[in-house]
């Protein structure tokens, strides 16, 4: 049996894992895709369900533009195919939350063909580059939702949701471990935030997942039964729903069962999923062209002035960042993980030299991220902005404080000690925390510890590299960590040479 590594990297004895992932990114338009109902989070149940959205007779669909443009960004994005003619048609299938009867969704003709999304699984010089195709994006209504608590023992229907555009975001069957799944879904959220089609916000609904699972045989082709698992709403949820679902596949076929094509549910409070219903096929759903929609056709133009509008990508920003700030590869992927975050660095970099941008690179990656991680926020609430970082930086950079002592600075500012883009100066004056860069004081300190650490100074000389460290923290020590510890480090060296 496979077992899963910690982190859910698998040590593949007897099984290769299979994982397809399905998105749906609710669009960020005020209105529904094909009625003028708000699509706010949070209303009263069935107070943004118009006459079309709870398919009154008569009625007819009126596509919203917006929609259609946002799905065109992603696709331009993500470098896919725009289908200059998508059809509309009609999903058919019975459920209380669903009004029509059938749902109105695209299936032979998607507006999005294609394209790619190239993700980094692991950290460091364990990190792996892999690129995972993507099958299409189409354009889709939202259904209702049924609630099943507080009714005794009925279900409520809300039909606030029914009707909010949703854009489907399909892949291939090229993610091998839950790893990269959740790595390839934390790289599909971050985009479609960067470009502005969708907020992202998992809790509302507004970014859910669907994984496809199935295993089979190391170094065979032929595809294993899929069982799909249904509205994975955060990327904990999707790495522990897949880690438990590949277990269980190999445990049946193991233990000589087979595996049956079924929607399946991830229970978080027990860590497992459970069979839903089995997995219907395209088929089943009796598509066919919606007769109230005309083919959707996209223009030259109208290609282009999306285009137009699009912004850096996070990719060409990171290329950008690297050549022009000689940052790390691996600091401009942080620095681009938001386009929140990369404004933030770029506002912090502005007239910087080389030198003071690795700096500005690496205290937003190490000591800001850590904090805003610590506090579960993100990078507009920081309670440092990014001029208040420059302005600390800066100080790092022309000796002023040194990297430890700016750390001090860094909570003091943290903590509201200090407001204004000057708050650093403030703080290291009203602190006393300047450091000692004058030479000449450094010289008088040196030779003060020389003189009175004899013995070390000897077994320095004899070899024992020991001895040096000892009296540069005996320098630094004397000064109350004030010396600047390069220049202690250079003179000492000096003093000492034979």
């Amino acid at each position: 049996m496979a077992h899963a590594r910690t982190g859910g990297d698998y040590l593949i004895m007897k099984w290769e894992v299979v994982i397809g992932l399905e998105t749906h990114a609710q669009l960020s338009t005020v209105s529904k895709i094909f009625s003028g109902a708000s699509t706010a989070f949070g209303a009263a149940p069935n107070t943004q369900a118009c006459a079309v959205d709870i398919a009154l007779p008569g009625v007819l669909p009126v596509l919203n533009k917006g929609a259609v443009e946002r799905a065109i960004r992603f696709g331009l994005a993500v470098g896919a195919n725009i289908s200059r003619r998508s059809i509309f048609a009609r999903k058919n299938y019975f459920y209380p939350d669903l009004p029509k009867g059938y749902q109105i969704s695209q299936y032979e003709l998607p507006i999005v063909v294609g394209g790619s999304l190239t993700i980094h699984v692991g950290e460091h010089e364990n990190e792996v580059e892999k690129t995972v195709q993507l099958t299409r994006a189409h354009l889709e209504e939202d259904a209702g939702k049924s609630l099943h608590e507080d009714y005794q023992g009925a279900t409520g229907i809300d039909l606030n949701r029914a009707g909010t555009p949703l854009l489907e975001i399909v892949t291939e069957p090229d993610m091998r471990s839950s790893a990269e799944a959740v790595a390839y879904a934390k790289k599909l959220h971050a985009l479609v935030r960067w470009i502005g089609i969708c907020d992202g916000n998992m809790q509302e609904g507004s970014f859910r997942c669907d994984a496809n699972v199935s295993v089979r045989p190391a170094g065979t082709e032929k595809l294993g039964t899929r069982c799909e698992i249904k509205n994975l709403n955060s990327f904990r949820f999707l790495e522990k729903a897949i880690e438990y679902e590949i277990r269980r596949q190999i445990e049946v076929i193991e233990d000589g069962g087979t595996i049956r094509q079924e929607t399946r549910l991830y229970d978080p409070d027990k860590d497992e999923t459970r069979s839903m219903r089995s997995k219907e096929d395209a088929h089943d759903y009796r598509y066919f062209p919606d007769p109230d929609l005309l083919p959707l056709e996209v223009s030259d133009e109208m290609l282009a002035e999306i285009r137009a509008t699009l912004p850096e990508l996070p990719q060409t920003k990171q290329a950008r960042f690297t050549t022009s700030f000689g940052i790390t590869a691996y600091d401009a992927a942080n620095l681009t993980s938001s386009r929140e975050l990369a404004n933030y660095f770029e506002a912090a970099v502005q007239n910087a030299d080389a030198k003071t941008a690795k700096l500005c690179a690496n205290w937003i990656v190490g000591q800001l991220n850590a904090r805003l991680n610590d506090e579960n926020l993100d990078i507009t609430q920081s309670k440092i902005d990014s001029a208040q970082l420059r302005r600390l930086v800066d100080r790092v950079a022309d000796g002023s404080v040194s990297g430890n002592t700016a750390k001090t600075v860094f909570d003091a500012i943290w903590a509201g000690e200090a407001g204004g883009t000057d708050a650093a100066d403030i703080i290291i004056k009203n602190k006393g925390l300047q450091q000692i860069s004058d030479a000449g004081a450094i010289e008088k300190i040196l030779d003060d510890v020389i003189e009175a650490n004899a013995q070390q100074v000897a077994d320095y000389k004899a070899g024992k590299e020991k001895a040096f460290n000892s009296l540069v923290g005996q320098a630094m020590k004397a000064t109350k960590g004030k010396a600047n510890p390069q220049q202690v480090h250079d003179i000492l060296k000096r003093k000492l040479a034979p």
